[in-house]
């Protein structure tokens, strides 16, 4: 009888411990939860696909905006699922693509960038001489017209760890009502490394704070104030401080076809020097190399044109 009660507790025992607790239960189902999606919201050119796990994000929220804005009929969600594939492929054969409905860094290029689009709500009255300065430590965005400034708005910068670009930029696109965490208006930047811009949000306290994944972002009613003022091809400069200085130089050659913030930093710091060309954007291109080749033969090293170790020293960027 004795031994038969022990049998009875034993199984009861191992049938409780099969069966999950109130609260270990709803950590699986949490845990599902977490693997049903993936969360895109770098501004790196992200590979965006529909598939298991789902992604969903500001990244996807971009693209379906921006698919809308060129007329596609796709209403955005945030969630990379089957018709924003269709839409992504209608583009990719549309622009002669290869059409997968995969985003890839080359679909980013054309679908950001291509044609320079401005939606309506731009004034035709557009003034003359107007470029913007952000300084990321003030979290201050300032316009200048002749040299004057006119207007100035805090703003949100990105944070440590997907840091806004230091630079000197264009405005290249401009769109209206994308909605989300893009508010009501962008002005996209030519940053060659990823899609930067000046934005709206839905989340006005980051305001005056670095919590980005890199925009700039602006209180909805400075942003729609700011918009028409400013014409596609304006000239942004991001610093820190009032300066674009390499903090994080690496010290890597740089070439023909490099591109990133240190050449962002090389760049900079050959205008220092007195060494004049175009902006400092990022680009390692025939200006970038003929301006490093002056700089080389001005000061008495081999005129390569390739920034290398003994052309960081004499630019004082390494020791």
């Amino acid at each position: 009888m004795v031994r038969r009660w022990i049998i009875i507790v034993c199984l009861g025992l191992l049938g409780w411990s099969l069966y999950p607790s109130a609260d270990a239960e709803a950590d699986l189902n949490t845990k599902s939860a977490k693997t049903e999606s993936i969360r895109v919201d770098r501004t790196d050119f992200p590979i965006l696909y529909c598939g298991k796990p789902r992604l969903e994000g500001e990244a996807i929220w971009m693209v379906q905006a921006r698919l809308r804005e060129l007329g596609y009929e796709i209403v955005p969600s945030g969630q990379y699922d089957e018709k924003t594939a269709e839409a992504v492929l209608m583009f990719q054969t549309a622009h002669r693509l290869q059409a997968n409905g995969v985003v890839t860094q080359t679909v980013w290029e054309n679908l950001m960038y291509d044609g320079g689009s401005e939606p309506c709500l731009t004034s035709n009255d557009k003034p003359q001489n107007v470029r913007i300065e952000i300084d990321l430590i003030k979290h201050r965005l300032t316009v200048f017209q002749n040299g004057d400034i006119i207007k100035e708005y805090p703003v949100g910068v990105g944070k440590s760890s997907t840091p806004s670009p230091l630079g000197e930029w264009k405005v290249v696109h401009k769109g209206v009502g994308w909605g989300n965490g893009f508010g009501t208006r962008w002005m996209g930047l030519n940053v060659p490394w990823g899609i930067y811009g000046i934005h709206g949000t839905n989340k006005p306290y980051s305001i005056g704070s670095s919590m980005s994944h890199g925009c700039i972002r602006m209180q909805n009613r400075d942003v729609e104030e700011l918009y028409p003022l400013i014409p596609l091809g304006t000239r942004v400069k991001i610093v820190e401080n009032g300066q674009i200085f390499p903090k994080n130089f690496s010290g890597r050659t740089l070439k023909i076809k490099s591109s990133g913030q240190n050449v962002v930093y090389l760049q900079s710091r050959l205008k220092e020097k007195g060494v004049i060309f175009d902006a400092a954007d990022g680009r390692f291109g025939r200006m970038t190399e003929l301006a490093v080749k002056y700089y080389q033969v001005w000061h008495g090293l081999e005129p390569t044109g390739i920034a290398d170790e003994a052309t960081y020293r004499s630019l004082g960027m390494i020791k």
